[in-house]
């Protein structure tokens, strides 16, 4: 790799992939930023996936993150385009940049981070994306790793960030197996309602939706607490929350619980919303049998994408629907499906608001899709099934 790289004057046309060189942080442009935000700086690698299923984590950090100010999105397909009006038809001036030499000449500074953001179902690097980060590394940036691969027992990532002077967080590595925890019962003691948000897929939009009702429920007045369940959810900055899927499975719903309880002695909360994973009726993802164990919801939000027909990582089997997965979750555990919401891929909007009004016809529960209606539905769903909060927020305004 060359040890100097001369950066081209700023213009509107577009910048060519180049190979980025070893830079230190001053020899930068130096732009004054409008906005200095506390948090630290980060771009996110997606090459040929942002928007769509296999980029969900970095869908889910340009939606929402408190740990990063999020500067762009690396993904050759997409450069140009504005991030949000990619997934939402909403511009919010986080660009797609083709390369990270362009992502780099349009950040201030180096950023700080380096996301990997994408969830590839080999959890894997390939070689030319670990060169890549190689050479985020080489550049002075931390890294944030969320596949199954923990590059930090790589002896190749572990010489380049102790000679780079950088750390690399592997999201999903658990802690050692003397320290994980077994069910213990324990989840007796939580006594606020909780409520997990399960799906009939992966990569459906469980963690927005558990995003976007905890919020609605504490612009409401109530203190909600989410607890995160996979890598996005702890990248963005979850206070609570473990990666299920990379803990072995005889500790996993103790891990579920301890983490239950940890949130509830930790925040005295009113309800507690749990990130759902995979789905009960996946073939291949077994996370929710641990989710619906170990934590014990009293209510389950389901996710569901009519828009579907076939599972988004096997395409030769068949979405299932709503009746039967709400019939296996009732039928596996000891809760109540208390509304649907919506993932509207592949449909128009009024594809989305007939699907509201039939399955609420056809379920007889409340119906809505938490990103294209209004977040009082979300609340109003969850004050229907347990009306002690809703009194919790009528006696705080009297």
């Amino acid at each position: 790799m060359p040890t100097s790289l001369a950066l081209p004057a700023k213009t509107d046309a577009p910048i060519l992939p180049a190979p980025v060189a070893k830079l230190s942080r001053h020899l930068m442009p130096a732009r004054k930023r409008d906005d200095v935000a506390p948090r630290p700086t980060a771009i996110i690698y997606c090459e040929g996936n942002f928007g769509a299923i296999d980029g969900k984590t970095a869908n889910g950090l340009v939606r929402h993150s408190e740990k990063y100010e999020i500067l762009s999105v690396i993904d050759s397909e997409k450069a140009g385009l504005d991030t949000g009006v990619v997934l939402d038809d909403r511009a919010n001036a986080i660009p797609v940049c083709r390369d990270l030499a362009d992502a780099l000449w349009q950040a201030v500074d180096v950023p700080d981070y380096f996301i990997f953001g994408m969830a590839p179902l080999s959890g894997m690097l390939s070689m030319h994306e670990r060169k890549l980060v190689l050479e985020a590394i080489g550049l002075g940036m931390n890294v944030v790793n969320g596949l199954h691969e923990f590059l930090n027992d790589d002896p190749e990532f572990a010489a380049a960030s102790a000679a780079n002077n950088v750390h690399i967080l592997d999201v999903r590595k658990p802690r050692a197996k003397k320290d994980l925890r077994m069910f213990s019962g324990r989840i007796d003691e939580v006594t606020c309602p909780k409520i997990a948000v399960l799906g009939t897929d992966g990569a459906i939009g469980k963690r927005t939706t558990a995003t976007i009702l905890t919020k609605a429920l504490n612009d409401r007045g109530l203190k909600a607490v989410m607890v995160g369940t996979g890598q996005t959810g702890l990248i963005q900055g979850a206070r609570y929350g473990i990666a299920l899927d990379a803990i072995p499975s005889q500790f996993c719903s103790g891990e579920m619980e301890a983490t239950m309880v940890e949130a509830f002695e930790g925040e005295n909360p009113d309800v507690i919303i749990v990130e759902g994973q995979g789905a009960l009726s996946h073939p291949a993802y077994l996370t929710s049998t641990f989710i619906l164990r170990g934590s014990h919801p009293d209510g389950v939000v389901l996710q569901h994408a009519p828009g579907r027909t076939n599972l988004g990582d096997f395409g030769d089997m068949p979405m299932p629907t709503p009746a039967s997965e709400i019939n296996l979750i009732e039928t596996f555990a000891d809760t109540k499906v208390i509304g649907l919401t919506i993932n509207h891929e592949n449909m128009s909007d009024a594809e989305v608001g007939t699907a509201i009004t039939d399955y609420t016809s056809d379920l007889g529960i409340p119906v809505t899709d938490a990103l294209t209606r209004s977040p009082d539905r979300l609340a109003e769903m969850v004050f229907r099934a347990f009306p002690e909060l809703e009194a919790k927020v009528t006696g705080q305004a009297q």
